[in-house]
């Protein structure tokens, strides 16, 4: 290829967007410098201000510009009840429903030998230190109906077993394997309804 080396560093770059290949990369790359320079100075400023400034809540691990995020330091949410999510988006998508009101502890991810993420990726032990503070008395799993969200909700039931917690499984109102992130309010209010008990 004939292109300049910060070019072609600049196409290397952007493939590291979920779902972007080679000639996506360079499609987006060529449209930046070609016709919306702005766009791109706009992208790397909040780019690189995201980097400096975003970092994980200390109690429900999503992201935050402050050591605790807004949903967290809210005195209107109901401390008793953990949603475990996978994603902030699932969190978002939970918030969505306008049905469930209490706090959540973001993953960042699900168990996946395959790809290295074990429990200790997961900050499992946050999360341990997270429902033994007194306040929660049910932990709700809503990790995705994937293979992957089936092994983390069953792992994280079994640690969470004989610790005097309710912990439940949001129903399966959502596909087999679909994502929570993909899935419509309506369908996630059913599934939180009619979550239940693990066995």
């Amino acid at each position: 290829m004939n292109n300049p080396s910060t070019l072609d560093a600049l196409i290397e770059a952007l493939r590291c967007l979920p779902g972007v290949g080679p000639k996506s990369a360079q499609r987006m790359a060529y449209h930046l410098l070609q016709y919306d320079r702005e766009g791109a100075a706009r992208l790397s400023t909040a780019l690189a201000t995201a980097l400096a400034q975003v970092r994980h809540c200390r109690l429900c691990n999503s992201f935050t510009e402050d050591e605790v995020c807004r949903l967290c330091r809210s005195g209107t949410r109901d401390a008793s009840t953990l949603c475990v999510v996978e994603m902030p988006a699932d969190l978002m998508m939970m918030e969505q429903t306008q049905i469930y009101r209490g706090m959540y502890f973001v993953l960042m991810g699900r168990l996946s030998p395959l790809d290295g993420v074990g429990p200790r990726e997961l900050h499992l032990e946050r999360l341990l230190k997270r429902v033994e503070d007194g306040q929660v008395r049910e932990v709700l799993l809503a990790t995705n109906f994937t293979a992957e969200g089936e092994a983390t909700a069953h792992y994280i039931g079994e640690l969470l077993k004989g610790r005097g917690l309710r912990v439940t499984r949001i129903a399966r109102g959502v596909p087999v394997g679909g994502e929570l992130e993909y899935t419509d309010a309506g369908t996630l209010a059913q599934a939180i309804l009619e979550r239940r008990e693990l066995s």
